[in-house]
């Protein structure tokens, strides 16, 4: 398909630099299988869904991947240090990690950067884009419990452009289940989460899973080809265990409705799905879901409002239908819902077939 399918206006008032308090509080928008709208909030999520009901959570915990260097002074190439923003994105080996850097001019193969005292590395194969290896003088658990520390929560580019991370974020970019470190950004339909909403799904009967998906930073790449089918997908990890997988495939066999929470979730159960069943527990997935996507285990899904033609808005259009997702998204924008990661949410069903 045309990526250009998948465009629309977006006026900047939509697009939220700080979430809503309490995180609950943040409007949903109900979108049935034959494209009734309705208007709510996220602690109305319980009466929205049934006994029976499974939703599939992503307890990945966001590490603190955005850094500050120092690449100190060559002795030979003239001028000072120099300070660059640094975004790990994928984690190579037990000391080694792959990042976006800028400025990307500023450096090349073989240059140490500094992080903190005790925290250092070295460039090696750069790539264009901004695009560098980085093998850290730390590994493994100290190196992980050093970008805790040096490190700050890695907000999307359309926030940190704006405005500068703070001591809030480290909160406020977290799910209140957050397990597994390991997401270099958050699976952000999980934000809206509270103790208040699980007790009132508890009580209704609805049947609460976990998985893991660490989020890469290719979430937020956008899509430069004119065609989706010209389009390279991101890789991510997931993991999905044995028990979790015999709950749902039981629950599925069983007429119940599954619901991924965000499309991390949703990629890791379509991923894992066999005959309409999660039989690949723990694998790499580059799925790309587009209109004509079958979707072998999922009957709904929360979410947030995405960007205009980006592969989160091709899902969510895959699932609903095109035309549906476009009347919705217009009809958010309308009512002042609020857009992308610190934004409002949304709870959509496949389309009726």
């Amino acid at each position: 398909m045309k990526v250009s399918a998948f465009d629309f206006d977006l006026p900047e008032a939509n697009i939220a630099l700080r979430p809503v308090r309490p995180r609950d509080s943040a409007k949903l928008l109900h979108i049935t299988d034959d494209g009734q709208l309705s208007d709510h909030t996220v602690s109305d999520l319980s009466s929205l869904l049934g006994a029976g009901d499974v939703l599939v959570l992503n307890d990945t915990k966001v590490l603190r991947a955005a850094l500050t260097a120092t690449r100190p002074a060559r002795a030979h190439g003239g001028g000072g240090d120099v300070t660059l923003d640094i975004n790990l994105h994928t984690q190579i080996s037990g000391n080694e990690w792959r990042a976006f850097v800028r400025p990307a001019k500023r450096i090349r193969d073989g240059d140490e950067l500094r992080f903190s005292g005790q925290l250092s590395a070295q460039v090696f194969d750069k790539k264009d884009g901004g695009d560098i290896g980085l093998r850290f003088n730390q590994g493994d658990e100290a190196l992980s419990q050093a970008i805790e520390v040096t490190g700050q929560p890695p907000l999307p580019p359309y926030i940190a452009r704006k405005r500068e991370t703070d001591a809030q974020d480290v909160t406020d970019y977290q799910t209140v289940y957050a397990q597994d470190v390991g997401s270099v950004a958050a699976p952000t339909a999980g934000l809206h989460f509270t103790p208040k909403v699980f007790e009132a799904l508890k009580a209704k009967g609805v049947q609460i899973e976990r998985l893991t998906l660490h989020v890469g930073a290719g979430t937020f790449l956008p899509v430069k080809t004119d065609n989706t089918d010209d389009h390279h997908m991101h890789s991510e990890w997931y993991l999905i265990s044995k028990e979790t997988a015999a709950r749902i495939n039981a629950a599925k066999e069983n007429g119940q409705r599954i619901i991924a929470v965000g499309t991390t979730a949703l990629r890791a159960l379509e991923s894992s799905a066999q005959y309409g069943r999660i039989e690949r527990l723990s694998d790499d997935t580059q799925i790309f879901l587009t209109p004509g996507s079958k979707f072998q285990i999922i009957d709904g899904l929360m979410t947030n409002f995405h960007l205009p033609k980006s592969t989160l808005f091709m899902l969510v259009s895959a699932l609903a239908g095109l035309e549906r997702m476009q009347s919705a998204y217009a009809y958010a924008i309308k009512n002042d819902y609020r857009f992308y990661s610190y934004g409002d949410s949304s709870l959509l069903w496949a389309a009726k077939t």
